[in-house]
């Protein structure tokens, strides 16, 4: 094997295979990126137990200034490589392979020899041979697995709620998570009917590690599904991960249909008291912070407090309080990485009791995204 490119369009592309690689697996050849030359094109590939990469450049980008003189394929130490490739002097590389898979990278009047390993060893990647593709806006895909992934759960007890959970019904995509503390809900329409299962279980790591892959240049992405892999199409590149097995719980009887108390403000406003309030509820042994809510007044006002250092009380800004008085607690870092998901948005917040979970939806677009957080007993 032995080819010449442009090192900068090289390394925007192992950046994105990259992703797939930890050099924590017990299977030494995945901490190795596949690098396959063709006629045509150069493949890189990279892969885990749980997502797998592969990407392509074209001898016809220009950009790439892509020269293949040799067909052929190795497998190189994605970290060592990866290093070498960063701090070559020129922007022209050379990659030869040689007998015995020793691997030559010359840029400029610099020259490293390292050890590769026989790319046949690396493990295929999975076959999806579903006959429906979904095609989606990338950035609005992007922001739906934003808006859900900070309700996964991180606990390997439950392993189904680890991961995002899609369906499709009447043209419409939803997305839901739960750490059975908190839930988001995010439901975007298709432009078109389509048919999956019934129901898929992505996990969430994998969908955060792809929505990062998805940068502005990107207006599109295709979504495949097969018995137990999920398949996303986009910019000359190939992103599998595999499906979580098993049902995830019944999560529309969990949102509230009625409320006794509604209060609506500018999320940024209600952010910033919660991290003011929750400098303190931090420092203490129980992090709850307190939202007392008066509604003959129309006042709010969110209290925090640590024995040891001290308390907090805050006025909070809001637009409207309608319904009876409420003193509710809760885990202010659930609150606030809710909030952040809105971005600069007016907020709806509604209560039903003080130790029934509420609901923030944005007020102009309420049946598409919702937050969930369940309170804090404190007594």
């Amino acid at each position: 094997m032995k080819f010449t490119i442009a090192r900068n369009t090289f390394i925007k592309k192992l950046n994105a295979v990259q992703r797939a690689i930890s050099s924590k697996t017990t299977i030494p050849i995945l901490t190795g990126l596949k690098i396959k030359a063709e006629a045509d094109q150069l493949v890189l590939t990279g892969s885990n137990t749980d997502i797998s990469i592969e990407t392509t450049i074209s001898v016809n980008d220009p950009d790439a200034e892509l020269d293949i003189e040799q067909t052929g394929d190795i497998v190189l130490t994605a970290r060592f490589f990866s290093d070498i490739v960063k701090k070559l002097p020129d922007n022209k590389m050379l990659v030869e392979v040689s007998d015995g898979f020793q691997t030559t990278i010359t840029s400029g009047a610099s020259k490293f020899k390292i050890n590769g390993l026989d790319a046949n060893n690396f493990p295929h990647l999975p076959e999806v041979d579903s006959q429906t593709t979904i095609t989606l806006q990338a950035d609005v895909f992007s922001e739906m697995v934003n808006e859900t992934v900070i309700a996964v759960s991180n606990q390997e007890s439950r392993p189904i709620l680890t991961g995002i959970h899609f369906t499709i019904e009447n043209n419409k995509l939803t997305a839901v998570a739960t750490d059975s503390h908190r839930l988001s809900q995010r439901i975007i329409n298709l432009p078109e009917a389509v048919k999956m299962p019934e129901d898929i279980i992505i996990p969430g790591k994998s969908l955060l590690e792809l929505s990062r892959m998805l940068d502005e240049e990107i207006d599109t992405i295709t979504l495949q599904i097969s018995e137990n892999q999920a398949l996303f199409t986009f910019d000359e590149t190939l992103f599998y991960t595999r499906l979580l097995e098993g049902l995830y719980p019944d999560t529309s009887r969990l949102i509230p249909k009625e409320n006794t108390t509604a209060m609506e403000f500018e999320a940024p406003e209600l952010l910033a008291s919660i991290e003011r309030a929750s400098l303190l509820s931090h420092a203490g042994r129980n992090n709850v912070v307190k939202l007392t809510i008066n509604a003959a007044a129309k006042k709010a006002i969110i209290t925090g407090d640590s024995p040891e250092v001290g308390n907090v009380e805050e006025v909070v800004v809001t637009k409207d309080i309608q319904g009876e008085d409420l003193e509710i607690s809760f885990n202010p870092d659930y609150l606030k990485d809710a909030l952040r998901s809105f971005g600069h948005t007016a907020i709806k917040m509604e209560f039903t009791s003080p130790l029934r979970p509420f609901t923030l939806v944005p007020t102009e677009d309420q049946e598409n995204f919702i937050q969930l957080i369940t309170p804090v007993r404190t007594f």
